[in-house]
């Protein structure tokens, strides 16, 4: 009696997120370990590998590369070990006219049978006229390389391939006006580039109308405060980098703002009793993840700098698990890493309702007013702009939510 394994995709995925087989690890027909990577699939948030649930022989492919795939859905099947080792033996007697005919085996076959024939009458006309007869080839202008010029098995199912080659690039369409225009080399799109490109587009034109608002903050409490702790920080392992910061003044600001950790549904607001706060991590050359930090209203700032560290170094070494990416509330984008003043609209993660865009640190002349008179200073600042949906909040809210990030950061202590 055959034992039959199903592999099947995992069955919990965050909401709106969509699945689709990168890759195979093993071919048909290959043994496979138990617990040893299958499958590679991808979301538009992270790469995880499905390992065998069992192990044995790699026997059906369901879904193929490319497909996209629902939770729980089967992917494939495995024949056990047990029964994988008494097909193999059975196999060895069968002939290759009991297995299943692979895609062209038709044109292989007829190949066969036509050379064979050459081989046993020493003539090749018969065989060459059968194949040129199959595939409709009579008035077909085919070279022939045999003895005198005759035509062979080899010269027929060679005009046979070319054929086939001229009508794909036929089929292939048309460039449009503008690539045709672009003197270049053609880049296909990643999916997690597609997935990111539909997410933006659904996120910004279907779903939230976006509102942006700008503040700017001093950093020098958070400068000096960083410079204290820095090194006793790195004696316990952790970085202590400034969206750590961030993450520690979003708790005050949310506690204050809660809808903007919230999500809207047509008939009321979900407001989370959790902070979990996504970080904008790139990855070059692959486009952008958000590992999450969660429940960081509980957690001090050593504590938000290790959970920060940790999963970042995770999706910077593409070891992300789809619990990394999962259940974000709120989201910082840190584009001022990479020279950026100010971004705006930064694209919310739906179903998220706001989104921190933070702007590169700069030092900036400034006018302070002591002791009723204005001078200029010199101090490290930068812009901070909160991207809201506006069904949610309006500017009023969304200007105090900053304006209570701004003073923790200015005032750290």
């Amino acid at each position: 009696m055959t034992t039959t394994i199903e592999v099947r995709a995992p069955s919990e995925q965050s909401e709106g997120t969509r699945s689709q087989v990168q890759r195979w690890l093993k071919n048909i027909g290959e043994t496979v370990a138990e617990n040893e990577p299958l499958i590679e699939v991808e979301t538009d948030k992270v790469t995880i590998e499905i390992p065998a649930p069992a192990g044995g022989v790699l026997r059906e492919i369901l879904k193929h590369e490319q497909e996209e795939i629902e939770p729980g859905e089967l992917l494939g099947t495995i024949q056990s070990s047990l029964d994988a080792a008494e097909g193999a033996a059975s196999q060895q007697t069968a002939t290759p006219a009991s297995r299943p005919a692979a895609p062209g085996a038709e044109v292989r076959m007829a190949a066969f049978t036509a050379h064979a024939e050459a081989l046993s009458t020493g003539r090749s006309s018969p065989a060459v006229r059968r194949l040129i007869a199959e595939h409709g080839l009579e008035s077909a202008p085919i070279r022939g390389t045999g003895a005198g010029g005759r035509v062979t098995v080899d010269d027929v199912l060679a005009y046979v391939a070319s054929q086939r080659g001229t009508q794909q690039r036929k089929e292939q369409p048309m460039p449009t006006e503008a690539e045709a225009a672009v003197a270049g080399r053609k880049v296909p799109h990643s999916t997690l580039r597609k997935r990111i490109a539909e997410r933006m587009v659904e996120s910004l034109l279907h779903t939230a109308p976006h509102v942006t608002t700008v503040f700017e903050a001093n950093m020098s409490a958070v400068i000096a405060h960083r410079a204290a702790h820095k090194e006793e920080f790195q004696r316990k392992g952790v970085s202590l980098t400034f969206t750590a910061y961030f993450l520690a003044a979003c708790v005050d600001a949310i506690r204050e703002v809660p809808e903007a950790n919230s999500r809207w549904t047509e008939d009321a607001l979900i407001v989370p009793d959790t902070i979990n706060i996504g970080v904008g991590t790139a990855l070059e050359g692959k486009g952008l993840v958000v590992p999450v930090v969660r429940n960081v209203q509980g957690l001090d700032l050593f504590d938000i700098a290790r959970e920060l560290g940790e999963v970042v170094e995770r999706a910077r070494t593409d070891k992300l698990t789809p619990s990394d990416v999962r259940d974000g509330t709120f989201t910082i984008s840190n584009h001022g890493v990479s020279g950026s003043l100010v971004a705006t609209p930064i694209i919310i993660n739906q179903p998220q309702s706001a989104i921190l865009g933070v702007g590169k640190l700069e030092k900036r002349a400034v006018v302070v007013t002591e002791n009723d008179e204005d001078r200029i200073v010199i101090q490290p600042r930068c812009f901070i702009t909160l991207t809201l949906d506006h069904r949610v909040m309006d500017g009023h809210r969304a200007n105090r939510f900053l304006q209570v990030l701004v003073e923790r950061l200015e005032n750290w202590s």
